[in-house]
């Protein structure tokens, strides 16, 4: 019996949509957030270690900057159909950070660090709520240390090379039916990824004063997971509860952005990117015995390649004050009948603004703001189940939407 609930239960609570595009992060900069995240062919500050490194090339001197972003999602469900009732996960607050510094060594070459947390986020729903047998609570965090050297060609064209280790850890809750038993057990799911390595690319070239193209690739990362599970639940079971150390492998996607820059005069630059994702290397997620290395399950998942579209702009008001906006539409990599609580993505579109402000001649700050509206979204076809035995399909509409808010410092040395 443990052996099969073990095999049921991880194909649940590891199975699910851990790593989709709602827990990719793209605010790693309050100045690029205000332009909808439009910067790979601007990337004229530091956030350009992630945006585009080898804009790094055209900044001078030592720099730092430092700043989080404040994220506030919401999330509802109505249903399983036919029933019309909704539950909205808990009210949290992420607070992902970013942490940048720079070095020129000659007119040509210049080095970076930047510390930030490409995936994260979570979900907290009641334990109680209808879809208590698939999710409870999901919370990821990836830190993402970057070493990067970028390096001038030619006075107008420059490319670069970065080398990327994170760390990564991830805590998944559920419950699950003891249907023999009429009783429930909680399940506990704690895992760390320390050995995951990837490698960033980019090239910035400016044709004319007015025009600058730019292009980044992101490597794939492999994350090996090593974590235990606890389960807890009436204490007449408990020697049947499964309790081990378990091992699993999640691979985050590789990407390319490209992005153009235009000014139309000196202080007024409208910006374009197209992020390009390849959420199709998270084909299969299987889960090993950590003591022997045999399969525990294998979970198919199947996700899309998809891909994201960004606008900015940005007007020079004054000497001290800067102006921005922006706009996204992201897609999402996951099909319908595979949607389930732990992560209710869609297709969002985002509206940012925000404002710079020069504090003195070393010191100035970014602000922004970005609302994301998920697409409503419809399940008629789920093959995800919420019931703890048996099959029901988590059919009915999830509703989502976000409040990002973002500050940066930055100081020229």
């Amino acid at each position: 019996m443990k052996k099969c609930f073990f095999s049921f239960l991880f194909s649940l609570i590891i199975g699910g949509n851990v790593f989709a595009s709602g827990f990719q992060l793209n605010e790693h900069g309050a100045r690029a957030m205000a332009m909808g995240g439009a910067f790979a062919g601007l990337a004229n500050d530091l956030s350009a270690m992630y945006f585009n490194p080898a804009g790094l090339a055209f900044i001078g001197g030592t720099n730092a900057a430092a700043g989080t972003a404040l994220i506030a999602p919401s999330a509802a469900f109505r249903g399983p159909s036919p029933s019309i009732e909704e539950t909205k996960v808990k009210s949290k607050l992420f607070t992902p950070i970013h942490f940048y510094l720079s070095h020129q060594l000659s007119d040509k070459l210049v080095l970076g660090f930047a510390l930030n947390n490409p995936f994260g986020l979570g979900t907290d729903w009641d334990e109680n709520w209808v879809g208590r047998y698939m999710a409870v609570k999901t919370e990821v965090r990836v830190f993402a240390f970057h070493a990067i050297a970028a390096y001038k060609l030619m006075d107008n064209l420059s490319v670069s090379a970065g080398f990327q280790y994170n760390y990564a850890d991830v805590e998944i809750t559920k419950k699950q039916k003891l249907a023999p038993f009429n009783a429930d057990a909680y399940v506990d799911l704690k895992g760390t990824a320390k050995s995951a390595f990837g490698f960033v690319l980019g090239a910035l070239w400016k044709p004319t004063q007015a025009l600058s193209v730019g292009v980044s690739y992101r490597s794939q990362v492999k994350h090996s997971f090593s974590g235990d599970v606890v389960t807890t639940g009436p204490s007449q079971l408990s020697a049947s509860l499964p309790n081990a150390p378990i091992e699993a492998v999640l691979t985050t996607p590789a990407q390319l952005t490209a992005g153009i820059a235009y000014r139309f005069t000196p202080g007024f630059v409208v910006t374009a990117d197209f992020q390009y994702v390849w959420w199709s290397s998270y084909d299969t997620l299987k889960v090993t015995f950590a003591s022997d290395g045999k399969t525990l399950t294998a979970s198919e998942r199947l996700y899309k390649d998809v891909w994201i579209a960004r606008l900015g702009v940005e007007y020079k008001y004054s000497k001290d004050l800067d102006l921005r906006a922006g706009f996204l539409y992201d897609k999402n990599p996951i099909e319908d009948k595979k949607v389930d609580p732990t992560l209710p993505d869609s297709d969002r579109m985002g509206f940012s603004a925000g404002i710079g402000y020069r504090l003195s001649n070393a010191i100035s700050m970014d602000l922004a703001y970005l609302f994301l509206r998920f697409n409503e979204r419809t399940i008629t076809n789920s093959i995800e189940s919420y019931s703890g035995s048996g099959f029901a399909p988590m059919n009915g509409t999830y509703n989502s939407y976000a409040n990002l808010f973002s500050l940066t410092f930055n100081y020229k040395f």
